[in-house]
C-alpha cells in the first residue's frame, strides 16, 4: 500500500535536492508503493540493452530514472516557485490541493 503523496501526474515539479537540483520538468509516471517518480529530462540514464524482440536494435538507451518524492517540489504557477502542498476541502465537499504560499489551487 503506497504512501498518500501530493505529487500526481503531470505536475509541473522542481528538483531541490541532489545532483539535478535546479531542474525542473513534467511528471511522467508515479510510483506510490516507492515513493518515487519519473520526471522528464531529468535523471537521465543510460541503459545497455540487448537485441531482443521488443527492441531490434541494441545499444545504448538513455531514459528517465526515478528519483525520490522527498526530493521534488510542486510548482505553483501563480508563484512560479516550488511550495508546499496544502488540501483543502471545497463548499461541495470535493478535496483540492492548493498552494501553501498564494492559496491557488493546483488542480
Amino acid at each position: 500500500m503506497g504512501a498518500r503523496l501530493s505529487v500526481k501526474r503531470n505536475d509541473l515539479v522542481e528538483v531541490v535536492a541532489g545532483k539535478e537540483r535546479g531542474k525542473r520538468g513534467k511528471v511522467l509516471r508515479v510510483y506510490r508503493d516507492e515513493n518515487r517518480l519519473v520526471i522528464e529530462k531529468v535523471n537521465m540514464i543510460k541503459r545497455h540493452t540487448r537485441p531482443g524482440r521488443m527492441t531490434r536494435q541494441g545499444g545504448i538507451l538513455e531514459r528517465e530514472g526515478k528519483l525520490h518524492v522527498s526530493n521534488v517540489m510542486v510548482v505553483c504557477h501563480r508563484c512560479d516557485a516550488p511550495v508546499r502542498v496544502a488540501k483543502r476541502r471545497l463548499e461541495d465537499g470535493s478535496r483540492v490541493r492548493a498552494c501553501r504560499k498564494c492559496g491557488e489551487m493546483l488542480e
